[in-house]
């Protein structure tokens, strides 16, 4: 059982779809979630254009930017489904699905990050560089120190 734990997984697309659904949902609370966001949309356009994902429709947003109504992509990918910001072809060629079901969740995975992460970008083939997290790490404002009434500065 140990073995499993330790050995990479299998870039099957059921094994794709469920890394891109663990690093979508951390990407979502992460500090930094560009490059979570990229392995996400590249991964998606892979499956697509080895034809393992299926474009579904278009779906309202429920988070929409600067407009009052924005559309996304749905995209299923084995038993996963997944939004993506669309194309102006995907306007043209995809039905409108309306406003997104509510009651329909992904299926529950338990797979860690670093997994996730490795297997996409293997898949993908892109490495994080680390000098972008450092970078983040020296604070640019400093606080200002108050002297009490009185005391010179």
């Amino acid at each position: 059982m140990d073995d499993q734990r330790n050995q990479p997984l299998k870039p099957t697309t059921d094994n794709v779809a469920k890394a891109i659904y663990i690093v979508n949902r951390h990407a979502k609370t992460a500090p930094d979630p560009k490059f979570l966001y990229m392995l996400k949309k590249r991964a998606l356009q892979k499956l697509l254009t080895e034809g393992k994902a299926k474009k579904e429709g278009l779906h309202f947003s429920n988070n929409p930017k600067n407009s009052k109504q924005q559309s996304d992509v749905l995209i299923s990918a084995g038993e996963y489904y997944f939004h993506m910001p669309p194309t102006k072809d995907d306007f043209e060629n995809l039905p409108h699905l309306g406003s997104l079901n509510q009651s329909y969740r992904n299926p529950k995975i338990h797979l860690s990050l670093a997994k996730a992460k490795a297997l996409l970008q293997q898949y993908v083939g892109v490495k994080e560089t680390v000098s972008n997290r450092s970078n983040k790490s020296a604070p640019t404002y400093k606080k200002p120190v108050f002297k009490r009434l009185g005391e010179s500065y």
